[in-house]
């Protein structure tokens, strides 16, 4: 069965860091992009990070340039986000994403989400 399991999610205080892990199974990791998302209360799920199946290249939101890095361990089959200077308007619920077309057949996959509060 496939799975993403996200972890590493907390309280942190403004201007802190935290590292988000992303481990996958039941399917070839190599082949996915990969991406996070966050939703906030009240607000849409947006689009925070993504990487190409290499790793050769990375997209990020314009709020998360130059604070968020995203990575991937092809070894490990798991998918990292890096967050840097967090603030409370990063306050959110974090799920990591896989997609992939094979044969024809898009795959979508979402791991159950980790929530990551900022504030003092």
């Amino acid at each position: 069965q496939v799975q993403l399991v996200e972890s590493g999610g907390g309280l942190v205080q403004p201007g802190g860091s935290l590292r988000l892990s992303c481990a996958a199974s039941g399917f070839t990791f190599r082949r996915y992009v990969m991406n996070w998302y966050r939703q906030a209360p009240g607000k849409e799920r947006e689009l925070v990070a993504a990487i190409t199946s290499t790793g050769g290249t990375t997209n990020y939101a314009d709020s998360m340039k130059g604070r968020f890095t995203i990575s991937r361990d092809s070894a490990k089959n798991t998918v990292y986000l890096q967050m840097n200077s967090l603030q409370p308007e990063d306050t959110a619920v974090y799920y990591c994403n896989a997609r992939a077309t094979i044969l024809g057949e898009f795959n979508d996959y979402w791991g159950q989400g980790t929530q990551v509060t900022v504030s003092s």
